[in-house]
């Protein structure tokens, strides 16, 4: 079992940057590949960015060149940057911890962006 926590969300104006964190205690880290899902209001969950055990990413098409996954296996954590929001990037952000065949997911936190 993996225990994923988020922090880092929250409300933000367009134009804006912010950066999640998902930490994993406890957890074998640096065997699993990592990735950030997000889920907006009536949509279905998406990937936004993903990070293999051997550091090769992965974006979605519509946050190439503005956001940027990273982990830190020392510290059992991977990171979101998100730069120059829009108001389209407005959802619930989830942590993933994949070791094939098992997902685990993080609770999840909101990230507002509107004027």
């Amino acid at each position: 079992q993996v225990q994923l926590v988020e922090s880092g969300g929250g409300w933000l104006q367009p134009g804006g940057s912010l950066r999640l964190s998902c930490a994993a205690p406890g957890s074998i880290f640096r065997i699993y590949d990592m990735a950030w899902h997000r889920q907006a209001p009536g949509k279905q969950r998406e990937l936004v960015a993903s990070i293999t055990s051997g550091g090769w990413t992965n974006y979605a098409d519509s946050v190439k060149g503005r956001f940027t996954i990273s982990r830190d296996d020392a510290k059992k954590a991977v990171y979101l940057q998100m730069n120059s929001l829009k108001p389209e990037d407005t959802a619930v952000y989830y942590c993933n911890a994949r070791l094939k065949p098992i997902d685990y997911w993080g609770q999840g936190t909101q990230v507002t962006v509107s004027s």
